[in-house]
């Protein structure tokens, strides 16, 4: 029986079950807790087309009972008049949104994703939207004064103080409502005139959450589109045509390191934007936004930027103004695949093969697949732009499922820079007695550049001074006791810091072990290495850039300013120095320990290698100067480094493909790994071989399982790291399989589980 509502009662029933009624119903989704949707009854003042900032409505959040609780917060994601059906529905309590955060568009993409990996729908929802979007950021309550109709037409006749004459008039000729303190500045008047104003009804007041700043556009100077090549033309001609065909197509620019492929997609947003649509943009480093958003800023009226390293305030700002159309063009990192644009015509993700367009964390998202569903929703095209595509994407357009555009040539027929590597096993007997991260070739290589004038880039992927603290007499190595892995000197800070944990500990100066003061601290960081080119190049100024130097907000752009400037002569840095960068003047390029990730347990060790070396490689010889690369490799000649030297892309993927066919690996076959965590390692384990055998069972003959076994990191922050793989050429059957042995074998307290599909990271 339906509960009974006492005459006493202020309040609602909390809950109706009349089966035969139809009423307003909203389904809503959580953001933590269990999965799932839950239905509400719409009481009647949430309803209410004239109050349209508390209506219901999908695409905002709501106050809704759950549980014991008498309020939770939760997305609407449907409403609509459904039948009761006799069930126990609640109300919901309020609407905390006053404007919708997310489209009917972005509701189906982000249910796409929670199915295709395997997340609850409410945390892909919450990871769409900003922090600082949902908080409002930058923005406060403001009371704001206007003067009802009628009062300016007998505003002669009003029998009011000077003061508040002024004020009326102040206010009766303002385009725009006025806070109390502007009306007082403008009308020279103290509040005690308003007041009386407000208490004789001739000035209204209403309250709204407005900015409390103005967005910070720094000037550009405009430019005019350049002239292109015959690669350019083509390439443009062929987005153009997808374009004007409004219908989704996928277009892969495969053009060499400056083949000028930016100039062309920008060509192709001018013309996007011509038609009063706007264009996405994604860049893989937050290093390369200042470029690419200057580039952007000086070709377009109004650019957004959404990236990580943006405060909540920023983000809320630059969302709002995507959301009310007043933006052409938003570049960002892979977050920006979620900007609220309204009117998309184009998205261009650049240096496609990078793996940081994967989230690490739930939901574990690539934005490549993100922007290709968003795409096919919208029905409007991609452009893939890379010198080194993914072989999934190489793969596709092999397969014609992807349009392949070449761009062979460099702009204006400018030679590949030549690429020497170094055999590090031979300069090792040349140069006994002497230990540094630079060879005898570099150096002179870096020596002759800078003795004419140019500059050098140095890649090093490996943060710190040095990579580990061993003793000789014990054999003891440091290692971080929350994570197993070993620590890293960091000079600068006086601190042995592990890179997974953040875990800080001082220097030992003697082994913790056996007592021997002779321990030793081997390896070579970024921070050593730049010691070693102070110590060998006093009379040039040296900038390092890795995530130590980079923590500060603008930090990017003032290194990268300075050497374009050319106030430094020497850039060395991890792989965010890598990609993507344009300086005419640099004509030595060094790759040290080129192969150090060849041999990691990722059999995509090789591919990225090959990326690195040639994008690197690729920041030379941008003018007429020309340029030259050194590679130094413990393994010379292993296949990624040598089709590298030759700027070979074609025998990479030649070479690699059969081996990923013959394995089962992406892109032949679709792939999920699991991860089981946790403080007790059996327990850990336990879980691990409950849910592959689950898998393994449900998956049948169409599911490979491969594992479990400890992980790479075996311990990281204190849990012990179990994981397995899952193979299949039905990716639509893993995923579900996957869901059925997750759902079926529950964690124990204290056990936590991953589910990462499409894995791009197997540490």
């Amino acid at each position: 029986m339906p509960k009974q509502q006492s005459l006493f009662d202020t309040a609602p029933p909390a809950w109706e079950a009349d089966a035969d009624e139809e009423r307003l119903q909203a389904t809503v989704v959580l953001p933590q807790g269990p999965p799932g949707e839950f239905d509400y009854l719409v009481p009647d003042e949430l309803a209410d087309a004239r109050r349209p900032e508390s209506l219901a409505e999908p695409g905002r959040r709501v106050r809704a009972p759950f549980g014991g609780r008498p309020s939770v917060v939760g997305y609407c994601v449907a409403v609509g008049v459904k039948p009761v059906g006799g069930r126990k529905l609640k109300r919901l309590a309020a609407v905390v949104d006053p404007q919708t955060l997310l489209s009917p568009g972005m509701l189906r993409l982000t249910k796409w994703m929670a199915e295709r990996y395997l997340c609850p729908w409410g945390a892909v929802l919450e990871a769409v939207v900003p922090s600082g979007v949902r908080g409002r950021a930058g923005t406060r309550e403001t009371v704001l004064l206007s003067v009802p109709t009628g009062v300016a037409a007998r505003l002669a006749s009003l029998k009011v103080t000077d003061a508040g004459r002024r004020a009326l008039e102040v206010l009766i000729a303002s385009p725009k409502p006025l806070t109390t303190q502007q009306l007082m500045h403008r009308a020279g008047c103290k509040s005690g005139p308003i007041s009386t104003l407000r208490k004789n009804g001739l000035v209204t007041a209403h309250t709204e959450r407005l900015d409390t700043g103005e967005l910070d556009q720094q000037d550009f100077d405009r430019e005019s589109p350049k002239q292109l090549n015959e690669d350019q033309s083509a390439a443009l001609k062929e987005i153009l045509a997808a374009l004007d065909s409004t219908e989704h197509r996928t277009l892969l620019v495969h053009g060499v390191t400056g083949s000028g492929k930016t100039e062309v997609y920008i060509q192709a947003i001018e013309k996007v934007v011509s038609f009063g649509r706007q264009a996405i943009v994604l860049v893989p480093e937050i290093s390369l936004t200042p470029q690419t958003v200057g580039r952007f800023r000086a070709r377009f009226d109004s650019v957004a930027v959404l990236h990580s390293h943006q405060t909540d305030v920023e983000r809320h700002r630059h969302w709002r103004r995507i959301a009310a159309g007043e933006v052409q063009v938003v570049v960002g990192a892979r977050s920006a695949i979620f900007a609220p644009t309204r009117h998309l015509g184009l998205i261009v993700i650049d240096e496609e093969h990078e793996n940081s367009f994967k989230q690490d964390s739930a939901p574990r998202y690539h934005a490549r697949e993100v922007a290709l569903q968003r795409a096919r929703d919208e029905s409007l095209p991609v452009v893939l732009a890379s010198a080194t595509p993914s072989l999934e994407t190489w793969h596709a357009a092999q397969q014609g499922r992807v349009q392949l555009i070449a761009m062979p040539r460099r702009v204006n027929n400018l030679p590949m820079p030549t690429v020497s590597v170094v055999d590090l096993r031979q300069e090792a007997h040349r140069t006994v007695g002497r230990h540094g991260a630079i060879s005898r070739p570099l150096h002179q290589a870096m020596h002759a550049a800078l003795g004419d004038g140019g500059q050098v880039i140095l890649l090093l992927n490996r943060r710190g001074f040095s990579t580990h603290v061993q003793c000789p007499s014990c054999g003891f190595a440091l290692k971080c006791p929350e994570c197993d892995v070993s620590m890293t000197f960091h000079r600068h800070e006086a601190i042995v810091l592990c890179h997974w944990c953040d875990r800080r500990e001082p220097p030992p100066n003697v082994c913790p072990e056996c007592k021997d003061a002779s321990i030793r601290y081997g390896g070579f960081g970024t921070q050593k290495l730049e010691a070693e080119v102070r110590a060998r190049f006093p009379k040039h100024r040296c900038l390092r850039m890795d995530a130590d130097t980079t923590r500060r907000p603008g930090s990017h752009e003032e290194t990268l300013d300075q050497f374009r400037c050319g106030e430094a002569s020497i850039l060395l840095g991890t792989q965010m120095i890598a990609k993507g960068l344009d300086f005419p003047n640099v004509t030595v390029v060094g790759v040290l320990s080129a192969d150090s990730a060849l041999h990691w347990p990722d059999f995509r060790s090789a591919e990225r290698t090959f990326h690195l070396v040639t994008q690197v490689a690729g920041r030379t010889g941008r003018s007429s100067r020309g340029g030259r690369v050194l590679v130094q490799a413990l393994d010379p000649e292993h296949a990624a480094i040598t089709a590298a030297a030759k700027h070979d892309f074609h025998a990479f993927a030649k070479g690699e493909l059969p081996e990923r066919e013959a394995a089962g690996y992406p892109p032949f076959g679709a792939l999920l790994r699991v991860i089981v965590r946790g403080e007790a390692e059996p327990l850990a384990a336990a879980t691990a071989d409950a849910i592959a055998e689950g898998l393994r069972k449900l998956g049948g003959d169409a599911v490979r399982v491969l594992g479990p076994a400890p992980a790479p990191l075996a311990k990281l922050r204190g849990a012990y790291r179990f994981h397995f793989l899952a193979q299949s050429t039905d990716g639509p059957a893993l995923r579900a399989a996957a869901a059925e042995a997750l759902a079926a074998n529950k964690p124990p307290d204290g056990v936590l589980v991953a589910v990462d599909v499409d894995p791009v990271d197997m540490m």
